[in-house]
């Protein structure tokens, strides 16, 4: 029996069980170890490696072959850390290792595991529980992690274990990321090691001062509800602070002016030392800091200024093997984020920088676009910039030595290649994702003036005598996050809902990445006006060239998280192109969202409250004249479930109809497959309800 698109994607976590990641090679070329799952239904994700000389697969880890106890007694800080990085698998969902890459480690059910990835032998070592982030020296002599808040430290041979240092009260914890880092700041970690081994640099958090929030269960009353610390904007953020600390357990503050930069954004120790980036909380400096290893004192390397904000790039700060500083620069003139290496810019105009894969010797590794619907992997040594990707998709990678991993995700094919370059000669990492049961069939559009980037998608099979389709506007539309890009495995879900009877449009509009700093910039102080004006310039241009398939009397519009509000908005303020909305886990009241993302746009609610007054969704209750659904994960950490309940009370007070569907249990994500097949369905019934 074939199975249905809503099942199959929910069984698949959207297709990205059995795809391989978390790549890591050894520096002498003879191995490279990574992460899948053993099919494209398998949740539960393995340890691999690859012989590079062979092309030989061998399976490392199997946590169904280990003694551990299932998912269910995963650490908070565990639940957390998958929750702020949308993990969709289980099992070995990280792992780390030393220098050689010959011991690599990772935490199953709370316990401790080496695998010896030359042998591939694996073991338990005794270690205090539960464990998070472990992390083995770069000599391999020693694994850190993390139990109870409290850094830990135990000999490979699971002699010594210790606390380093312990927290002074049960709002301090040593060596985590705290809320902000994880969720807005891409940081997942909260302490580094030396090159020797020797020393770490550890975060101390302090959550004292964020405003306490409680998340309760309606469906489970029996249970108490979990008590966040979470900082809200233009309220406390958590109080983070630096150490060294040796492995004997001495320790030395990291010195800087923690007043003006209480944002730690990231850290690296390379053989020159340790940097960190600290940064302003209106976001507009960012300095690279030098450490002093023995007094834990800090010199200014590099400073950055913008007069509306600055950007966080993936993978800097970095130094080239003479000490250069690997940075990037919004450059105004040219309206490029461009790459610098010692101060200078390497990357022409128009190459728009996404990230920095690694700097190896005087070479770097990066990601970036000359068209927003593409990412390309480019490799920059002096005088050399090198495209290594080819044909039209969205590529990553990692490079050690002449070892080189290219990932592509292309728009004439399924799923996604994993493809290894080495000496020794070329090998390809299968991916075990199933095939979806549904092809795509994806229009790419320029719309209007500025060239929104937009997606067009109608039903297999349409023809212009079957008669115009109700429209169904899908985007995300904010920051961080495109939804435009030439890769098939993108349009899935689209395609499907096209089938369902509509034509899908989906625009990135201003505010997305990839555009330039002006694009960016275009919705500071204001989401709602060019957001949504972008969203109605792409329905225009869809209609223009599609004029016997697009009914524009019939508009709907979905969304979740960003694009959930984005869905609201458009009913509330547009309803003459709008005419019905489904909303999932939309932020209707921006004082309610976290401090660093809604600070950086709308800037502090006390000194620009007009910004949160313009951007609300609860002022515009009763303007609602059109069906609105709103959908929220009632277990929601990061856009909490009172968003929804405060536009509904106030949508009731104005005596305005509305539809709310709560998921019980339910996070920001919706992994369980029961509620992300049936949401599908009635998402499609509703809007096919009262779209006629």
């Amino acid at each position: 029996m074939t199975i249905s698109f809503p099942r199959q994607s929910a069984r698949t976590r959207r297709f990205t069980l059995g795809v391989p990641r978390g790549f890591q090679i050894a520096p002498d070329g003879s191995v490279l170890a990574f992460l899948r799952t053993r099919s494209g239904t398998d949740p539960v994700t393995c340890l691999w490696t690859l012989d590079l000389a062979t092309g030989t697969e061998r399976l490392v880890a199997d946590p169904a072959e280990l003694p551990v106890p299932g998912e269910e007694n995963l650490p908070p800080e565990e639940r957390a850390r998958r929750e702020r990085a949308r993990e969709q698998a289980g099992g070995i969902v990280g792992f780390a290792a030393d220098r050689e890459l010959r011991t690599a480690a990772f935490a199953l059910g709370g316990q401790l595991f080496l695998a010896d990835l030359r042998e591939g032998a694996v073991r338990a070592l005794p270690a205090a529980t539960p464990v998070f982030d472990p992390r083995p020296d770069p000599s391999g002599r020693r694994v850190a992690y993390v139990s109870g808040r409290t850094l830990r430290v135990v000999g490979v041979d699971g002699g010594g274990d210790r606390a380093l240092v312990r927290p002074e009260s049960d709002q301090v914890s040593y060596g985590l990321a705290e809320f902000i880092a994880a969720e807005e700041m891409g940081r997942m970690r909260g302490y580094w090691w030396s090159p020797d081994g020797a020393s770490l640099l550890v975060a101390r958090v302090d959550e004292t001062p964020v405003t306490r929030w409680h998340i309760a269960d309606p469906a489970n009353p029996d249970r108490p509800a979990t008590e966040v610390a979470y900082p809200a904007a233009g309220t406390p953020n958590a109080y983070v602070a630096l150490y060294l600390i040796s492995v004997e357990g001495d320790r030395r503050p990291v010195v800087w002016d923690r007043s003006e930069f209480p944002y730690l954004v990231t850290a690296v120790w390379d053989r020159h030392g340790p940097l960190v980036v600290v940064q302003s909380r209106d976001q507009r400096v960012m300095r690279v800091l030098t450490v002093d290893p023995a007094g834990g004192d800090t010199s200014v390397l590099h400073v950055s200024h913008d007069p509306v904000w600055l950007e966080i790039v993936p993978g800097v700060p970095a130094r080239t093997g003479d000490g250069a500083l690997v940075w990037t620069v919004e450059d105004a003139e040219t309206d490029t984020r461009r790459l610098t290496v010692g101060g200078e810019p390497v990357t022409p105009a128009g190459l728009q920088v996404r990230s920095v894969l690694g700097v190896e010797g005087d070479s770097v590794l990066f990601t970036a676009s000359e068209e927003p619907t593409e990412v390309h992997v480019w490799s920059y040594a002096p005088g050399e910039l090198t495209r290594l990707s080819e044909g039209r998709g969205v590529f990553g990678g990692v490079r050690s030595g002449k070892v080189t991993v290219l990932t592509a995700s292309r728009l004439d094919r399924d799923g996604v290649e994993v493809r290894v370059t080495a000496p020794g000669g070329s090998h390809e990492i299968a991916s075990r994702a199933e095939t979806p049961v549904i092809t795509p069939s994806v229009h790419l559009l320029n719309a209007g003036e500025r060239q929104v980037r937009t997606a067009m998608l109608l039903p297999a099979g349409w023809k212009p005598e079957d008669g115009r389709l109700p429209v169904l506007m899908d985007p995300y539309g904010g920051p961080h996050a495109q939804r435009v890009l030439a890769v098939r495995r993108a349009y899935n879900e689209a395609q499907w809902l096209a089938d369902q009877g509509f034509a899908v449009v989906i625009a990135d509009g201003r505010g997305t990445p990839a555009r330039g700093v002006r694009w960016e910039r275009a919705i500071h102080g204001d989401f709602a006006g060019p957001v949504l004006e972008d969203q109605i310039t792409a329905l225009e241009e869809a209609s223009r060239r599609f004029p016997d398939a697009l009914d524009t009397g019939r508009v709907g519009i979905r969304g979740w998280s960003f694009g959930g509000w984005l869905a609201a908005l458009a009913v509330l303020r547009r309803p003459d192109v709008f005419h019905a909305a489904v909303a999932g886990a939309p932020v209707t009241d921006w004082r309610l969202y976290d401090t660093h993302y809604t600070e950086r746009y709308l800037g502090h609610p006390d000194e620009e409250p007009e910004n949160y007054v313009r951007n609300s969704l609860i002022e515009d209750a009763p303007r609602l004249e059109r069906p609105l659904m709103l959908i929220h994960g009632l277990a929601d950490d990061n856009v909490v479930a009172a968003h929804t309940l405060r536009l509904s009370s106030a949508l009731l007070a104005a005596g305005r109809p509305h539809t709310v569907l709560p998921l019980s249990g339910v996070t920001h994500m919706t992994p369980q497959e029961v509620v992300a097949e049936n949401l599908l369905h009635l998402q499609v019934d509703f809007l096919k309800t009262h779209l006629g």
